[in-house]
């Protein structure tokens, strides 16, 4: 007969409360003493059901007189070894990542519905609220490189006051985490740089899936649907690659991300302050050797077909592909400007002068400008090189970024204007 079937309402009612008295006070929540007054026992009786726990095992509290003791008995010392940890290591983890810490860095083997029953019964653990409306989840695309989410999330990682915003690139159909680095806001040069590593170590692939941020594409009007002819500078690099890009309309269409980002909020924070990490740097680093392959250990699931839809990319140019780029006219001076910043062109070996020449500037990924005159490459000039030089300074604040403007304005654009304030 089933333990439980043998007690009546009242008893199991009053059974259950005993049961969170004791947890409390084996967390050290409360006295033993204060135990045996709250439950309204005497100190005697409290002693002997403590020696008792002691001889036989914590599962609960059943009367022995009802019948054998559970099978599923655990030690005191275990249950208060438990306890603790979560109280002064593991305080800030979800359920699931301190069970997994409880079996994998203490070799503790408790039943996941143990750990949640005396954590919530000791009060360390809230409990959960009722689960709200079934949604059917869109199917996952059936092989790895169909599909690719890219995402940030703004959270305060490093367990201090400072916000960062979190880039992830998953696959759809084995939410494969390919690349996540801490970066001080989502922007076209971050976004890019991630998308550049992706490309690079696993390959081209069919799409990718995003929100509709302004570096992604350009939504005309607020709330209405993307202008797909007017590309951002993401939208231009995807285009060439012949990566198909989707917008998604509300956070529940990005279903599959959202829920990555809570299981990376629920344990990247806790998982740094563990590591005694607090630097950007540092957790950047933790990310790449280390974490990514733990976190895809535990979430990726199989491809619902075998193969994979990447492959290789047989391009060279992707450092001119990955570039923020406009177009500009050479003034008479061989000199060209945007906004608050010019840059003087040396002569070239195949004409006198590029004066009146429309052509394509192209800032890098690492801060480097490049010029180019068709084929030729008719300048170069590093974020600290001495041959650019700036003037008006007094108009710095507005358009002195190349990436500040892109967004607003087609690509295509010969008389494009950068006119967004940086």
């Amino acid at each position: 007969m089933d333990e439980s079937q043998q007690y009546s309402a009242a008893e199991m009612e009053r059974m259950m409360k005993i049961q969170e008295v004791l947890l409390r006070a084996m967390a050290k929540k409360i006295t033993w003493w204060q135990a045996a007054e709250i439950i309204g026992v005497t100190d005697r009786t409290m002693r002997r059901w403590r020696e008792r726990i002691e001889e036989q095992g914590y599962s609960g509290l059943s009367d022995g007189r009802k019948g054998k003791p559970s099978p599923r008995r655990v030690p005191l010392a275990t249950a208060e070894r438990v306890l603790g940890l979560y109280q002064e290591r593991y305080y800030d983890l979800n359920m699931q990542h301190f069970h997994e810490k409880l079996r994998e860095e203490h070799g503790i083997e408790l039943s996941y519905a143990w750990v949640q029953k005396a954590l919530q019964g000791a009060g360390l653990v809230v409990k959960r609220h009722k689960r709200g409306a079934h949604r059917r989840r869109r199917p996952r695309r059936p092989l790895a490189g169909m599909l690719l989410h890219i995402d940030g999330s703004k959270h305060r990682w490093l367990n201090d006051g400072r916000w960062y915003d979190l880039i992830v690139i998953l696959d759809d159909a084995t939410s494969e985490i390919y690349y996540a680095q801490l970066v001080e806001e989502e922007s076209t040069r971050t976004v890019m740089t991630a998308l550049r590593q992706v490309i690079e170590k696993q390959g081209l692939f069919c799409a990718l899936y995003s929100d509709r941020g302004s570096h992604f594409f350009v939504t005309p009007k607020a709330g209405e649907k993307v202008d797909k002819q007017r590309l951002t500078q993401v939208g231009r690099a995807m285009k060439e690659l012949g990566v198909q890009m989707i917008a998604a309309y509300s956070p529940q269409a990005r279903g599959r991300s959202e829920r990555s980002f809570g299981t990376w909020q629920g344990r990247l924070p806790q998982e740094l302050r563990l590591a005694k990490i607090s630097a950007v740097e540092e957790a950047n680093r933790f990310l790449r050797d280390r974490y990514i392959a733990v976190f895809n250990a535990k979430f990726t699931v199989a491809a619902q077909e075998k193969g994979t839809a990447f492959r290789r990319c047989s391009r060279t140019d992707l450092d001119w592909v990955f570039t923020i780029q406009t177009e500009r006219v050479v003034a008479k001076d061989n000199t060209v400007a945007i906004a608050a910043r010019s840059w003087q062109l040396d002569k070239s070996r195949f004409r006198h002068t590029l004066a009146g020449s429309t052509v394509p500037i192209h800032e890098h990924l690492d801060g480097s400008v490049s010029m180019r005159y068709g084929p030729h490459v008719v300048g170069r000039f590093h974020s600290d090189d001495s041959t650019r030089k700036t003037a008006n300074p007094e108009r710095r604040g507005k358009g002195g970024s190349m990436e500040a403007g892109e967004n607003q304005q087609q690509v295509s654009s010969v008389s494009e204007t950068v006119t967004q304030t940086v």
